[in-house]
């Protein structure tokens, strides 16, 4: 068996851990503490959050999409393959490092996605990308979904602060997808709350189809009168 092999570190905003990242051959690792958030052969809910929300919107005129969290790229790599020549994608990545390592030594997992011309990383908190507006679908894999892991500041994009937030920022029939670990009927009911119609789908964590599921959210913007960010952010 071959060992793993630490290759860097970095700072998890206001956790208390270090986002670590490992190799083992071909296979990478993102761990914070003891916890693996996510690892190279396991790709299919991610892939999976863009390809249900983007066959929601790619017939769309010029669809502009937003993606919180680049991870290892499945996400953003899916997204590409379903949406038209004329769409705008965002990555939205809050550790820099994240960044420097997809550029890095994950290069051949991205397979030159961040050079695709319609792509633009941004190295912010993706609640500051998500005000701009204008999103046809906003697409979070944010931490460990609903449930902060990585950074307390998290739960207030999933709270209904950030909820409504999100919901305005999407054009009308916009879809919010969110990545989860498992279930939360709590979250569930904010997002009907904040004016959205929802759907959960079960995935495979896997692109073989088998072993463990994860929780697809695809909330879509409804035609109810505008809410809007009911208080402020903690």
């Amino acid at each position: 068996m071959i060992p793993w092999e630490q290759l860097d570190s970095a700072p998890a905003p206001g956790g208390k851990h270090d986002l670590r990242l490992f190799r083992r051959g071909q296979e990478f690792s993102i761990r914070l503490g003891h916890n693996e958030l996510m690892n190279s052969r396991l790709s299919g809910s991610e892939k999976a959050l863009a390809t249900l929300s983007c066959g929601r919107i790619a017939a769309r005129k010029k669809p502009k999409v937003l993606i919180g969290g680049l991870g290892m790229g499945f996400t953003l790599g899916a997204a590409l393959k379903s949406l038209p020549a004329d769409a705008t994608v965002v990555v939205a990545e809050l550790v820099p490092s994240v960044v420097v390592w997809a550029r890095g030594p994950m290069a051949e997992i991205f397979g030159g996605s961040l050079e695709d011309p319609r792509v633009e990383i941004v190295v912010e908190d993706v609640a500051r990308v998500i005000e701009a507006g204008g999103w046809d679908a906003i697409m979070l894999d944010v931490d460990n979904g609903p449930e902060a892991m990585t950074s307390t500041g998290n739960d207030d994009l999933y709270g209904e602060y950030g909820l409504g937030m999100a919901r305005a920022a999407l054009k009308g029939g916009g879809v919010l997808a969110v990545w989860s670990q498992g279930p939360d009927k709590a979250f569930a009911k904010r997002l009907h709350f904040a004016g959205f119609k929802v759907e959960d789908h079960r995935v495979y964590a896997s692109d073989s189809g088998k072993g463990a599921r994860h929780v697809i959210w695809l909330a879509t913007k409804t035609d109810v009168p505008e809410r809007g960010p009911s208080r402020k952010r903690r």
